[in-house]
């Protein structure tokens, strides 16, 4: 399947592309990559999968952006680990994907012809094994699904012989762009390393599909704890429907809505922007549509390496001695007593 990838828009099927030669100027900047199997999903360049995955002219029109604009490389103390919270690290095991998403927030970093060497994976496992407050590792990328299982069985492995890690946690988009990527083989091996904990990214329903299903339950059978991590995208899911939609499909595969990130501002991005407060009316109005388990955090990743934080509607609207007013999901007022 990989091999068999499109890297250009020439190649694409006509119906997908209108004019290949434009589309190659976008490319040619910001790297193309759709496998067969998500490839056989998208029925037009607008529909919410063609959308993430097909290049557009409208890439090119904010290329003065900053392509870090998180900070993340001045918070790597060594080449592939992000340290940005003191009990907690990234550590990015890949630098290649199964499908180049266009709203990448690091598409400086992937689509890199070779693979993190092993000596980069040495310098950060010996990085982590130093600090003893880091006590969660989150294996990132690229992809770390894009390793072979030999490979990433071993980075766990020795992850797993550092005393003060305890928790392993694996993000990955690959149980949705290429499902049969998850093999009984691999979730076994996983297994082994529990504590372990998964979240798949995925950002619309059409996404979610009988294969991606059952990827899916092998790994919750096994015991993984799975959970998602959606970005909000203007013309794939800002709509109260669609992502209600999606957060139930999620739960009835096991996987629980667990970030809902505002788009990075990295370049060739800006087309997807949703505003700020346009999130926050959604997460709202989901409230009294869905239960609590299936409505992610509203996320925002700060400029500068400030950190994520979850923004939220204050319910509380007045404060007094005895009585503070409170807005419930429909925005209606309700006075509940605080005093004795």
């Amino acid at each position: 399947m990989l091999r068999d990838s499109i890297v250009q828009p020439r190649d694409l099927p006509g119906r997908l592309v209108g004019d290949p030669d434009k589309l190659g100027n976008v490319a040619s900047l910001f790297p193309m990559k759709l496998n067969p199997y998500l490839l056989n999903l998208i029925r037009s360049a607008d529909d919410p999968i063609g959308r993430q995955v097909i290049p557009r002219q409208e890439e090119l029109l904010d290329l003065d952006r900053d392509s870090d604009p998180l900070a993340e490389d001045s918070q790597s103390p060594v080449s592939q680990v992000i340290h940005r919270y003191p009990g907690r690290v990234v550590f990015l095991v890949s630098n290649q994907c199964a499908v180049h998403c266009r709203f990448c927030m690091r598409k400086r970093r992937v689509a890199e012809p070779s693979q993190v060497s092993r000596e980069l994976i040495k310098q950060g496992v010996d990085y982590i094994g130093r600090h003893p407050q880091i006590n969660e590792v989150i294996l990132s990328g690229g992809d770390p699904l894009m390793r072979s299982d030999g490979e990433l069985i071993r980075i766990m492995t020795s992850l797993r012989r550092i005393s003060h890690v305890r928790l392993l946690r694996i993000h990955t988009r690959m149980p949705v762009v290429l499902p049969s990527r998850v093999t009984p083989a691999l979730v076994r091996q996983l297994a082994l390393f529990h504590p372990l904990y998964l979240n798949i990214h995925v950002n619309h329903s059409a996404e979610i599909t009988p294969d991606v299903a059952a990827a899916c339950a092998l790994m919750a059978d096994a015991g993984i704890v799975l959970g998602s991590q959606s970005v909000l995208l203007k013309g794939v899911n800002d709509n109260v429907k669609r992502l209600q939609e999606l957060f139930e499909a999620l739960l009835a595969i096991r996987v629980r809505p667990y970030y809902l990130h505002q788009l990075d501002r990295v370049p060739g991005t800006a087309h997807f922007q949703v505003p700020l407060v346009h999130g926050l009316d959604l997460i709202q109005a989901l409230r009294g549509r869905l239960s609590g388990i299936a409505i992610p955090h509203l996320m925002i990743d700060l400029p500068g390496g400030g950190g994520k934080v979850a923004l939220t509607v204050p319910s509380v609207v007045e404060k007094r001695r005895s009585v503070w007013r409170i807005r419930n999901w429909q925005g209606e007022l309700f006075d509940y007593p605080v005093g004795d």
